[in-house]
């Protein structure tokens, strides 16, 4: 004979035993939550429930509203009615408070994963046995905790690509106008003709180094638009390699008047491609030629483009070789090829040349690579597309 109470119990929809047993339910789930460290080791009870009350009470009462199959399926991949713009939901909330409190992104998806788990646990305990009824609401209350999911995960998404987008504007506005306020005072001065040696010297120093400083920014700006999975930005013209390449070497000629660089070319060298951004590739191979290669050779740029459909560039030097093992990372970020006896030399470097170089080359639709050894030197080679 049946147990009135059991068939009372199995009859009770999921709806109610949400609202009937949401304290266990929350007690369950902050146990949980307290395992994600170090997220949660200074969390208070408070702060770890914060809004699974309300979450749990929009899933009863989405339990029991009337829905077509439609809404259903729109619900689960998080399209659900149109909300009051000017408010959030509970899930969205969740989310910027989980992110406030340094959870990632996988924490706070794991806790809703515990959630489901708790309530789904709790409420089979209760049955003998599931009914048509049970299935649905099951059902229906997955797709809900799906909602729920989607809705925080989209809001942490947002959180972060605005705060990547502030990170950005502070990178490329705040600082590079202060950086260039120094820079063209100092070349200021420079132009205005210094008869003092001391002081001639320390306004060339800040020259280069806002000019570094400015390359490191640079470098951080790009870095940090590739972590966020943007491409590089690219703005093709056609231009003549060999002319951009004598450019560049004429500017480290300037600055390295003890060194020789020759440019030299094979075939068509015109391209399509971002002229200030190639040229930001070909200093940086030609400035690490000149820091890493050997002093009494010269530095030699060849363009060949006998290819209908590429151009390529050699940047080689001689000197001490990239071992085997760094060649294959020598691309990563914050890797060095080689070394120097002088730190100073390589002190404002953050080994992101090489990576920037790469990212700016395959935003392009090319190719980058390297071939080291003590016999032939170093050399640095870029496969261009015409188009």
């Amino acid at each position: 004979m049946t147990n009135p109470s059991e068939t009372r119990g199995h009859e009770r929809r999921l709806a109610d035993f949400i609202r009937q047993n949401h304290a266990a339910i929350v007690k369950e789930w902050i146990d949980f939550a307290r395992t994600i460290s170090p997220a949660s080791d200074k969390m208070t009870k408070l702060a770890l429930q914060d809004h699974v009350v309300d979450i749990l009470g929009f899933i009863a009462d989405d339990l029991e509203s009337a829905q077509t199959a439609r809404e259903r399926f729109d619900k689960s991949r998080g399209v659900g009615p149109p909300e009051n713009p000017f408010s959030e939901s509970a899930a969205e909330v969740h989310a910027a408070l989980r992110l406030a409190d340094g959870f990632d992104i996988d924490q706070m998806v794991s806790e809703y994963r515990a959630l489901r788990a708790s309530v789904v646990k709790q409420w089979v305990a209760h049955h003998q046995g599931l009914a048509a009824t049970d299935v649905e609401d099951l059902t229906r209350f997955n797709e809900a905790i799906d909602q729920a999911v989607t809705e925080s995960v989209a809001h942490y998404t947002k959180t972060i690509n605005d705060s990547r987008n502030l990170f950005l504007g502070v990178l490329g506005h705040d600082l590079r106008n202060p950086i260039g306020a120094v820079s063209m005072g100092a070349q200021w001065m420079e132009r205005s003709g210094i008869t003092n040696p001391k002081q001639a010297k320390v306004v060339s120093e800040i020259r280069t180094a806002a000019g570094r400083a400015t390359q490191i920014l640079n470098d951080l700006l790009d870095l940090t638009r590739s972590s966020f999975g943007t491409e590089i930005p690219v703005v093709k013209t056609k231009i003549d390699m060999v002319a951009l390449c004598q450019e560049i070497a004429d500017e480290l000629r300037a600055i390295h008047t003890d060194r020789d660089f020759e440019v030299t070319h094979d075939g068509d060298p015109t391209c399509s491609c971002d002229a200030a951004r190639l040229g930001q590739v070909l200093s940086n191979l030609m400035g690490n030629a000149t820091q890493y290669g050997d002093r009494e050779q010269p530095i030699t740029v060849r363009i060949v483009g006998n290819d209908p459909d590429t151009v390529t560039i050699a940047v080689h030097n001689m000197g001490s070789p990239i071992p085997t093992d760094t060649q294959k990372l020598v691309f990563h970020s914050w890797m060095r090829g080689q070394d120097v006896s002088d730190e100073s030399e390589h002190s404002t470097h953050l080994g992101l040349g090489l990576y920037i170089a790469k990212l700016i080359v395959e935003a392009h639709g090319g190719e980058i690579s390297v071939a080291s050894n003590e016999q032939t030197g170093t050399t640095f080679s870029l496969r261009l597309p015409r188009s």
